[in-house]
């Protein structure tokens, strides 16, 4: 969906980050990159929890007086409702502090465009299978800190089950650390052919250190995605099945557009208060 320039407001990616893994961020600058060569904002920049610049920097960091702030997150939950609204000092949809508007968009994992990009994701790794002989699985971390923070994957799986265009024979939803478990993919999973796509925004220390290690293909974790060629070894013989992996769908270079989607839904939601005025 086309968004409307805006050329005296900054962008704000909001990341994770990373202290273990070289990888985590690269995505998040990628995505930054695309929105910047479009010329819609007066700046682009990236803010993170874990690296530099944090998001305490955020005010420091340009000299704009409007900013959009879009968490480059999977789906709603502590970090997204907790920790960015408090580094920020946010109250609301939109928060005039220190000087500066600050909007504040939903995260890119719960944008319902996700879904095409989790199907053309599956269908890159498993070009020749048949989806009708084949279970889709997305996997994601799981946690008890926000029950939030799964539904986005149920809500992207159960969009994925109504797609008429590409059927699987099934679509389930599984995490690391809470039922169901990832590395009982193999008796989830009732079909020849199984693909499973991370549904994270980089290749770290989960997708490519992690759940390789859980799947069964790797019998310990690994280095980091930079240094490895984890995903080009397709497809994986477990259990009798075939076993396609896929890297994360935040590493998708379309997850650019998903941004301004949100940005765009949030100008549509809260018009009253983000009108253009530049």
């Amino acid at each position: 969906m086309p968004i409307t320039a805006k050329p005296q407001a900054a962008l704000f990616i909001a990341g994770h980050g990373s202290t273990e893994n070289p990888d985590s961020s690269a995505p998040y600058f990628d995505h930054a990159d695309e929105i910047r060569k479009r010329g819609l904002f007066a700046e682009v920049n990236c803010i993170f929890w874990k690296e530099e610049p944090s998001f305490r920097e955020a005010w420091y960091l340009t000299d704009c007086e409007e900013i959009y702030v879009v968490p480059d997150f999977i789906s709603e939950g502590y970090f997204t409702q907790d920790v960015i609204p408090r580094e920020l000092e946010l109250t609301g949809p939109t928060t005039t502090v220190r000087g500066k508007t600050f909007h504040y968009c939903a995260p890119v994992g719960v944008h319902p465009s996700m879904t095409q990009l989790l199907l053309r994701r599956a269908k890159e790794v498993a070009p020749d299978v048949d989806p009708a002989q084949t279970t889709l699985i997305i996997v994601g971390h799981g946690t008890n800190l926000n029950p939030n923070s799964t539904k986005a994957i149920k809500d992207q799986c159960e969009l994925l089950r109504q797609q008429t265009e590409i059927p699987y024979a099934a679509v389930l939803d599984t995490y690391m650390e809470e039922q169901p478990f990832i590395a009982d993919w193999h008796t989830l999973a009732e079909t020849l052919n199984v693909v499973v796509v991370p549904f994270f925004i980089s290749d770290g220390l989960h997708s490519y250190q992690d759940i390789p290690v859980l799947l069964g293909f790797e019998s310990e974790v690994g280095a980091a995605a930079s240094q490895r060629e984890v995903f080009r070894h397709n497809p994986h013989e477990l259990h009798g099945r075939k076993l396609y992996y896929s890297s994360a769908i935040g590493t998708e270079r379309l997850i650019a557009d998903v941004i301004l989607d949100q940005i765009h839904d949030f100008d549509q939601l809260h018009s009253n208060n983000a009108n253009d005025t530049h």
